[in-house]
């Protein structure tokens, strides 16, 4: 019985992983792919705004 609960563990967070990435996958797309670009794209645009001001020392 020692292998049963050897493998319960592996076997557990194998199943927890597979469920995450079906998840993942599934939620690829659809209604909100519009909004979540929108987001990714403003988000790229703060970031490389602050990048590109120029910094004033005094």
């Amino acid at each position: 019985m020692d292998y049963v609960s050897a493998l319960v563990p592996p076997v557990v967070m194998a199943a927890f992983f597979i469920g995450l990435v079906v998840t993942i996958v599934k939620s690829q797309g659809g209604p909100n792919k519009a909004k979540e670009d929108a987001a990714v794209d403003a988000a790229l645009a703060r970031a490389e705004s602050v990048q590109q001001t120029p910094k004033v020392t005094d």
